[in-house]
């Protein structure tokens, strides 16, 4: 049940009054609701009660403004945020209704997120940092990819996992090794706008049978960091690689250097949700230091 307290918020940000909130399964960190006014219209809304969710919701607002401007792929509507008195923060979007992925879904997914990446900055990073799931992302900005993969996706996992007491000294050498590698492992591009945690539970098919990307932990990295996500837990369908390759070939090699980008996804993983991954941490560790 939505509070009261909460819906007159709500309804305030939205300047109409709501019928109804019907609850939504699927997430691992908010609760969710389809809301529901007086005239049948309908949004999307995430809350939570933890003391950095209005931080994570406004990061993930600005993070879909971004996407969504590039025009590359649809992402949902923002419709404001904020928090009540009671310290329950909100995140009100566009309700996407869900559609069926027609033959050509695929392939138009894979087409737009090369579109997408083609969008660039300076330098590699963000204009603020955000978070991954609910861990805190670093963003500040460097000149190298070698440098910000480093400095601000590996190193702060894995000083968090040994800091739990996941790995031991070990693993930090390895992973000092590993970095040291990073130059001439991962080909030099310019730093490409990606969604940063694109896996099948971040993105949906709507009515018309397009992509619609949610919850990014968006920066400027390197491209191959999305398409080394999308592939960590059972993959995307072969269509939407073939299309990204046929607009925006990657490099060669990529196959073996697939692991380096999702070495930081299952550090992830291990801090958020245990010791589980941490093996397939420790392989790739093994290979490549």
């Amino acid at each position: 049940m939505i509070s009261i307290s909460l819906l007159t918020a709500i309804e305030s940000t939205l300047g109409v009054r709501l019928a109804d909130a019907k609850p939504l399964a699927g997430g691992d960190i908010h609760r969710a609701c389809r809301l529901v006014a007086t005239d049948g219209r309908e949004w999307f809304v995430k809350t939570n009660t933890v003391a950095q969710a209005a931080a994570m919701f406004k990061t993930e607002a600005q993070g879909l403004a971004l996407l969504g401007a590039s025009r590359s792929i649809r992402t949902p509507r923002i419709f404001g945020q904020g928090c009540t008195p009671e310290g329950e923060a909100y995140l009100v979007l566009e309700y996407i209704a869900p559609g069926y992925k027609n033959r050509l879904f695929w392939e138009n997914f894979g087409r737009a997120l090369a579109h997408l990446h083609g969008n660039t900055s300076e330098r590699f990073g963000f204009a603020h940092d955000n978070f991954i799931g609910s861990l805190p992302q670093s963003n500040t900005r460097h000149d190298s990819w070698a440098e910000f993969y480093a400095e601000e996706r590996l190193w702060p996992q894995m000083l968090l996992a040994r800091e739990q007491g996941y790995f031991d000294k070990n693993a930090e050498q390895q992973l000092d090794r590993l970095c040291q590698q990073l130059a001439w492992r991962c080909p030099e591009e310019p730093p490409a706008l990606t969604h940063g945690d694109l896996w099948s539970g971040n993105f949906l098919c709507d009515t018309a049978g397009q992509p619609v990307l949610i919850d990014p932990a968006a920066a400027f990295a390197h491209r191959e960091l999305d398409l080394a996500m999308s592939r960590l837990f059972g993959g995307f369908d072969t269509a939407f690689y073939a299309a990204y390759e046929e607009a925006w070939p990657l490099e060669p090699g990529f196959d073996n250097r697939v692991e380096i980008y999702q070495l930081y996804y299952l550090l992830v993983h291990v801090n958020l949700f245990g010791g589980g991954y941490v093996q397939s941490v420790q392989q790739i560790l093994n290979r490549f230091a």
